[in-house]
Formats: C-alpha cells, sequence, structure tokens
C-alpha cells in the first residue's frame, strides 16, 4: 500500500512551544467522514495512573540532589538524536531535522524565555534586571483598507525620580512578565528548525502570507512576542502577520472562559486544598520553606509563596535560565540560594504538576472540564481539514505551561512534569490508502499515554482518537456548559 502527499493541516500549541501538527491529504467537498461514535469500543474514558517515577515518587523528591535529568541553563545546544535529548528547561527539546523520527514508508503526511511574574519575586530584589536590547513593540495600524501609516512604536520602561513608590520585585528596564532577548532568539530557532522539518511537507505555504496558515494567541502579549519570532523564521518574506485571539473572557487555548466545577475540582485535592494527598510535600518540605523565607524576605505567612512551590520556582529557574546569580540576602551577602537549594524547589515543583495534572485521579476530570473546549476544537480543525470545510493546513497555537499541562492531563501522559520553556507538542496526521493516523510528538519524541487505548500513538488510527476526544468533551464541546456547571 502506498501513501500519497496532498495538502495538509497543522497546528501548533506554543508555551512555552507547544506544537500540534497535522497533516491531510485533500478530499473533495462530498468526502464522507469516518463516522466518530461516542459509543465506539475504542472510547475509554476511565482515568490511569501515570508511570511510577522519582517525579512523582515524594520520598525521592525530598532525598534528592539532582533534578532527575533536568538542568536549568541559558546554554543549551540541541541534542544529536531523539534519544539523548537533555531536558534542558529552559529550552526544552523539540523538532529539529536533525532528530526527527522519520515515520515509515508509505505514510504521507507550540513560549520561550521570559523573565519571572511581578507576584514570584521577592519583596527586594539584590541586583536589577534590565532589557534594553529588545523592543517590545506595540501599536495599532489601519487596515482593510489601508490609512495612514503607523511608526513602529515600542516600550522603554523607567521608573521616575519623582515617583516615591518603588516597583515590585527587580528594579530595571523589564516588564514583569515578558520575553527576554535570549527568549526572542529561542523563540527565532525554534520556528526556523520547525521550517526546515515541515517545509517539504506543507511547500510553498510558508513563501508567502497564506489562508492556508494559522497562528493563534492568548490575551497574555508574552505569546504574541513568541509568536511574532516564529512566524519571521518560518516565512521567506513576510513583514505581517494576522494573530488568531479570542474574547478574553471565554479564550479556549489559555483558559480563561468560566469553568466553576472545574476550578472548585482543582482546590478539592490541589493549591490551597487540606487534602493530605497535597499538603503532605508542603510539609515535608517546611524547612526548605524556611530557609528561602528567612533570605528572600518573603513572609512565611505569604499564601502566593507558600501554597505551592510555584513562585519560588518560577523566581529561581528564571534567574538560571538567563545565566543571573541564585540571589543572596540583603542584610548579609554571604547567605545565599545555593545549587542544591535550588534543585530542591526544582524536584518539588516538577512533584506538583505531576500530581496536581496526572497522579490525582481527580486530574482528568479536572482538565476536562477546564480545557475541554480547546479539545473539541482540535477535533473540529481536523475534521475541517480533512472534508476541505477549511483551507488551513497549518496551525500554530503560542498558549502557557497551564496550557499544555492540562493537554497532557487529558492525553493521559505517561510521564508528567512541569512543562518547560519551548516545550512542544505535535500532532501529525497521515493518509495510508484512504484511512487516516495520527502521530503525537512530545519534546521531539513519540508520546505515550497510560490509557491503553492510546499507548505509544504511533499511527494509531485518527477514528480513535477522535473518539476519545468526542466521548470526554462531546461534539463541539457540547458536554462541557453542564460540566463546568455542576458544582454538587
Amino acid at each position: 500500500m502506498s501513501y500519497t502527499d496532498a495538502a495538509g493541516s497543522l497546528l501548533l500549541i506554543a508555551l512555552w512551544a507547544t506544537v500540534y501538527l497535522a497533516h491531510f491529504p485533500f478530499l473533495g467537498q462530498a468526502t464522507q467522514l469516518p463516522s466518530m461514535r461516542q459509543d465506539s469500543q475504542s472510547f475509554n474514558s476511565s482515568w490511569y495512573p501515570p508511570k511510577n517515577t522519582q517525579i512523582n515518587d515524594l520520598e525521592a523528591v525530598i532525598n534528592g540532589t539532582d533534578v532527575f535529568g533536568f538542568i536549568f541553563s541559558d546554554v543549551y545546544t540541541q541534542p544529536s538524536n531523539a534519544s539523548d535529548a537533555r531536558q534542558n528547561w529552559c529550552n526544552m527539546p523539540h523538532v529539529n531535522s536533525d532528530t526527527y523520527p522519520v515515520p515509515p514508508a508509505g505514510y504521507t503526511l507550540e513560549h520561550h524565555k521570559r523573565t519571572p511574574y511581578a507576584a514570584n519575586t521577592f519583596p527586594r530584589e539584590s541586583y536589577t534586571w534590565d532589557c534594553d536590547d529588545e523592543g517590545l513593540f506595540t501599536y495599532g495600524k489601519p487596515l482593510n483598507p489601508s490609512g495612514n501609516d503607523s511608526a513602529s512604536t515600542y516600550w522603554s520602561v523607567y521608573t521616575s525620580p519623582s515617583n516615591p513608590f518603588a516597583p515590585q520585585g527587580f528594579n530595571g528596564t523589564c516588564q514583569f512578565p515578558q520575553i527576554t532577548r535570549g527568549g526572542l532568539d529561542d523563540s527565532w530557532q525554534h520556528g526556523k528548525d520547525l521550517f526546515e522539518v515541515y517545509k517539504n511537507r506543507f511547500g510553498s505555504v510558508f513563501a508567502n502570507s497564506s489562508d492556508q496558515v494559522s497562528y493563534r494567541v492568548t490575551n497574555n502579549v508574552i505569546t504574541s512576542q513568541v509568536a511574532g519570532m516564529v512566524v519571521a523564521a518560518m516565512y521567506e518574506s513576510v513583514k505581517e502577520h494576522s494573530l488568531a485571539i479570542q474574547p478574553a473572557s471565554i479564550d479556549s487555548l489559555e483558559p480563561t472562559y468560566t469553568c466553576d466545577a472545574g476550578a472548585a475540582l482543582y482546590t478539592s485535592y490541589g493549591v490551597g486544598s487540606t487534602n493530605l494527598n497535597w499538603t503532605e510535600h508542603l510539609t515535608a518540605s517546611q524547612p526548605l520553606f524556611d530557609v528561602l523565607d528567612n533570605i528572600s524576605g518573603v513572609a512565611p505567612n505569604d499564601p502566593g509563596f507558600h501554597r505551592s512551590w510555584d513562585h519560588y520556582f518560577d523566581n529561581l529557574s528564571s534567574r538560571l535560565c538567563h545565566g543571573k546569580p541564585l540571589p543572596c540576602k540583603i542584610s548579609n551577602s554571604t547567605s545565599c540560594v545555593t545549587p542544591s537549594t535550588a534543585n530542591a524547589v526544582f524536584r518539588l515543583g516538577l512533584y506538583e504538576y505531576s500530581y496536581i495534572y496526572r497522579t490525582s485521579s481527580q486530574s482528568l476530570p479536572a482538565s476536562t472540564a477546564s480545557y475541554g473546549v480547546y479539545i473539541a476544537e482540535v477535533a473540529q480543525n481536523i475534521r475541517d481539514s480533512i472534508s476541505g470545510a477549511s483551507p488551513i493546513i497549518y496551525k500554530h497555537n503560542v498558549a502557557h505551561d497551564g496550557s499544555l499541562a492540562r493537554l497532557l492531563s487529558i492525553l493521559q501522559v505517561d510521564v508528567m512534569t512541569w512543562p518547560g520553556l519551548g516545550a512542544e507538542l505535535v500532532f501529525e496526521v497521515y493518509n495510508k490508502s484512504g484511512e487516516r493516523f495520527v502521530r503525537i510528538l512530545w519534546s521531539g519524541n513519540l508520546f505515550r499515554s497510560s490509557n491503553p487505548v492510546l499507548g505509544l500513538v504511533d499511527m494509531l488510527p485518527l477514528d480513535t482518537l477522535l473518539s476519545y476526544f468526542d466521548g470526554l468533551v462531546g461534539v463541539g464541546a457540547s458536554k462541557i456548559p453542564n460540566m463546568c456547571a455542576n458544582t454538587g
């Protein structure tokens, strides 16, 4: 049997960077789609636990020394092959021409480094953080029809000597958050690597702006900062390109749509809860909180820094991802956060993401409710590409760690971790003798699910994946409104 190559579709979720790729042969308008019956034997909505690893082993987390193979460094070298890919959390491995797993014969066919969020900075920081090596351009321009020209204006952060109030966290010329110069460069390289892998499969669609290509961002400006660099790297000559964005109140990609039941479920077992499975690691790591609070000046009763390890993780990893020193106490420059202390924080952060999005049996219904609309959109994008209802053959979404974590949760990834910067999930859809198959790549390698129906997603019948999505969220996300309203 042979596989034919024709028009395709590609969707990326980028966080960080998540990538969704799909490649579909063109079918005429009269072509009938495969039946996606929700009573299909392939649908299995059960939660399956992730693989037992050091990441979700609390004893290994508390007593460990390294970060389970992860490094946090501003220096990144592309892995020589997929099997030895280093997990640099600051710039995760992704699809590239050197390590791309070539599909079997006959088949045809994601933000990046940023400053920490202001809420995650210490009350006083011992050094400044400047971003004079980039410009955050923000301006409007008349279109359809065109009108007076607009200057390319960008923000220049400054503090006024007449303003008696000090900024929160770092002094300097950065926004908190913003994609840094290093993050912009990483984003460009990410786009270039994707172009090198998929240019032969999608032909001339990257030569000029085309209605066959779509880029989508969230309402957080850092995703647009990434997208601008990715777009520039993937086109031969493009000065302007639209970025699709949904209204801030109902955005499915971030997500921001109201889902009270999903939020209540997360808080019943995760951050802010009194569930013993959650509080156990916080109690065990209290001595570490004490050390960091003493150095940072963070109040021991600050809930943002003590309901989880999120704030300390973001603060310390952002420094290391930009080659900055770990912080010292303002009043005692010899009392500093050590690398081993930082590693302990990172282990705890990875543990928390694994627990919230996979280890807890409540993670699947919580993620399904809060991210089900996006899942329904993915399924519809696939169907529209197959039927020819949409001309788009490449979709690229730029989102966030929480976005990607929910997607991985719904797919029931076998080893869950905190998605690193530039993390990438790719869906590729292939055709073989009229039957369609899907392949998923995670950090450049084949994706494995704990759900036995999905398993190693390598040329899985597309009908199986779509039936799984439909069974969870319904066609057109028809199950989500009731799911989100059910707080009983």
